[in-house]
């Protein structure tokens, strides 16, 4: 089970509209979380078109990342390179996979480069397969299901939601009797 588990935090919803601010990642090597193989940084969000966009209130609401905790953060055009080689050919985990491969997809293709691995592993619908008779799947649920905790000021980050999605993936793979 050797797998790289990642989270994004954005400005908003639209992989075309808004951008990436945060993204964190861990690998999960022979079904261990592997804490010191980490990616993590803020990123200053760029339109489309190359302009500084601001981050919306209720993004912000969301996860606390500030236009000024940005200010100095590397362009995704700097980081983007150094994400893809952290994640190489590993399959990819995340909890609701779709939102953030989207991103991903979105974010390489603006920047001539692609976002292709060879797998993605989503621990929202492996909760929906372990827990059938659950109704909530979300990623704080799913936490406490499993005995999970966020570290302080880490949920609705990416390292601190990286985290607890790896540990989900090991437990949840562990419960379903599969291996990767």
């Amino acid at each position: 089970m050797n797998v790289v588990v990642f989270d994004l935090e954005t400005t908003g919803l639209s992989p075309e509209r808004d951008a990436i601010v945060e993204i964190g990642a861990l690998r999960v090597r022979d079904g261990r979380v592997a804490e010191s193989e980490r990616f993590e940084t803020l990123v200053r969000p760029l339109s489309a078109g190359g302009e500084l966009l601001r981050i919306p209130w209720h993004a912000q609401r969301v996860h606390g990342i500030s236009d000024d905790m940005v200010r100095g953060a590397p362009h995704l055009a700097d980081v983007l390179p150094e994400f893809l080689d952290f994640v190489g050919d590993s399959p990819v985990v995340a909890h609701n996979i779709s939102f953030d491969s989207r991103f991903m997809r979105e974010a390489a293709r603006r920047h001539g480069l692609v976002w292709a691995p060879p797998a993605e592993y989503c621990t929202m619908q492996l909760s929906r397969r372990a827990f059938p008779r659950e109704r909530s799947h979300n990623l704080d649920v799913l936490a406490g299901r499993l005995d999970l905790a966020f570290a302080r000021g880490g949920r609705h980050r990416s390292f601190g939601d990286a985290q607890v999605t790896a540990e989900a993936f090991v437990r949840l793979m562990e419960r379903l009797k599969v291996g990767v």
